[in-house]
């Protein structure tokens, strides 16, 4: 519109041999990008009424040509309109069928369980992606509170089916497993199960690094199973503690080709501490000197915060270290201990070790 009227007011203050008039077939070209199918034929018509007024003035000016110029072009703009206004519905319906289904595969974590504080951070490398190949999950069990973070090899949308199915595996047996070790053989027997389901014989063999931690309802501990993935980071009394297990269990759907011992080792959780689960999108981070993302000198300097502080931290810190382009999916869960319960909430059946 803008486009319109300063055409026409050159059009009428300057000679006409100048011809500002010719542009006006512009504007309705340019609003089939922007407005819906109606307002582009009244601007177009608009265009057409203020070439019938020049004619008035300057009788040679090429009326007819111009006139049938900016009718084509209206009409043309006005099926265009309409293409793109139909493209952009479907794509907005397309959007929140998506949107829909990654919520439903990653679905929010709760802020609390328990006396445990949890918060979570997801950011996909793939542009309008909210998942890619890493995940996490969360469970509230009579065993206590159960954590998974795992991430698949590979990165984007191509690495979500193996996610899914672990995650699914993971919510299924978490509740009623006893023990970490006999819900890991699950997983591994989940994801190994959908590699051989795959029909693509390019499609490469899946297996995914995963870690599963443990808070008993009565607190105090952490129990820590790690299948190759990235060890957590403990912060304690203000001192930052990498979680290294003395025996590392193998990644799912490797166990045939690396054993299958899967070692849990328990570590001290007080009150106040605080853990970082993540994948190792956030410390193959690099900057433009190709450095890694020093995670655990960050912890230090970044010193004592709650969890959602500490991940909105985390997300900025990444991002401009990065430059803004993520080269991998990032997952992190962030969960501080509160004060123990003395006597196990209802859920704790009598007999089942805490």
């Amino acid at each position: 519109m803008v486009l319109a009227v300063l055409v026409a007011g050159l059009a009428f203050a300057t000679p006409r041999q100048i011809a500002f008039s010719r542009l006006l077939p512009a504007a309705p070209a340019l609003a089939a990008a922007m407005w819906p199918v109606i307002p582009t034929i009244l601007l177009g018509a608009f265009c057409l009424l203020v070439m019938i007024g020049l004619s008035l003035v300057y009788p040679d000016l090429g009326t007819p040509f111009t006139a049938a110029a900016i009718v084509v072009v209206t009409l043309v703009a006005a099926y265009t309109s309409r293409v793109r206004l139909q493209r952009e519905e479907m794509l907005f319906q397309v959007r929140l069928v998506a949107d829909a289904a990654q919520k439903v595969l990653l679905r929010p974590l709760p802020p609390r369980i328990q006396d445990v504080e949890i918060e979570s951070l997801y950011l996909a490398a793939q542009e309008q992606a909210r998942i890619g190949g890493d995940f996490y999950e969360v469970a509230d069990t009579q065993y206590g509170v159960r954590l998974l973070i795992g991430d698949v090899r590979g990165k984007g949308l191509s690495a979500v089916g193996a996610a899914s199915a672990v995650i699914n595996c993971f919510r299924e047996n978490a509740y009623d497993q006893p023990d970490l070790t006999s819900i890991i053989q699950r997983l591994e027997t989940s994801i190994g199960r959908y590699s051989v389901g795959l029909l693509d014989p390019d499609e490469p063999e899946h297996f995914a690094t995963a870690l599963i931690a443990e808070i008993p309802c009565t607190g105090g501990q952490v129990r820590i199973l790690n299948c190759g993935h990235p060890p957590p980071l403990l912060v304690q009394h203000g001192k930052v503690q990498t979680l290294e297990v003395a025996e590392p269990s193998p990644p799912l759907n490797l166990a045939a080709l690396l054993g299958d011992d899967y070692t849990v080792e328990t570590f001290d959780f007080a009150p106040g501490d605080q853990l970082l689960l993540y994948t190792d999108g956030v410390t193959e981070t690099r900057d433009r000197s190709g450095a890694f993302f020093p995670l655990p000198d960050w912890m230090r300097e970044l010193g004592p915060a709650p969890p959602r502080e500490l991940l909105d931290r985390l997300h900025q810190d990444l991002i401009d270290y990065s430059g803004g382009r993520l080269e991998d999916d990032i997952a992190a869960v962030a969960v501080r201990s509160g004060q123990p319960t003395i006597t196990c909430p209802p859920r704790c059946a009598p007999g089942v070790p805490q």
